[in-house]
């Protein structure tokens, strides 16, 4: 065994693919690329995620407590990495990225068209946002484009560098 920087354990721990997290406020949208979150519950699908203080995505999510989760394809890898190497501050993320927003169906957050999932969300617990700026989302809707093929996610394990998916293995199990 070799001793591991403390600093680097969340490579090892990522929870989850990496999404884009939409969100709308001010009549303004805005896209951010997320790799911190979980699922907390199945029924109703309950998700944590840490959206920093410091992005321009968290005031929009505290203050409107909605926003959508996009599930991009790893073929989507070069824009989801552009995406989170720029501000929503200070230009539009969808248009100079390229990506193209769909409206939503219950959150006013909207979808993006060329992800193969987007989950709409809102917030239902806002009791570690000061400590942690962990938000908990109930998804509300759920969409899947069924002509994308069963698509591969990406991981991000630190530095600028992914993991993708592998097959796909089945054992008989008790959980839904």
């Amino acid at each position: 065994m070799k001793e591991l920087p403390l600093a680097e354990v969340y490579r090892l721990i990522e929870p989850g693919p990496v999404v884009l997290l939409t969100t709308r406020a001010r009549g303004r949208a805005n896209v951010m690329t997320m790799s911190w979150h979980m699922m907390v519950e199945f029924t109703p699908p309950t998700i944590a995620c840490v959206v920093s203080g410091d992005d321009f995505s968290f005031g929009a999510l505290r203050d409107t407590k909605e926003c959508v989760i996009a599930i991009p394809a790893v073929g989507l890898a070069e824009k989801v990495v552009a995406v989170g190497n720029c501000s929503g501050r200070d230009r539009d993320k969808f248009a100079t990225i390229w990506l193209t927003p769909l409206p939503a169906g219950q959150v006013a957050a909207p979808l993006v068209a060329e992800c193969f999932a987007n989950l709409e969300c809102r917030v239902v617990d806002t009791r570690l946002v000061n400590k942690y700026s962990l938000f908990v989302l109930e998804v509300v809707k759920a969409w899947v484009d069924p002509g994308q093929p069963k698509p591969k996610t990406m991981h991000h394990i630190g530095k600028g560098t992914f993991v993708v998916d592998g097959e796909t293995i089945h054992f008989d199990s008790r959980m839904p």
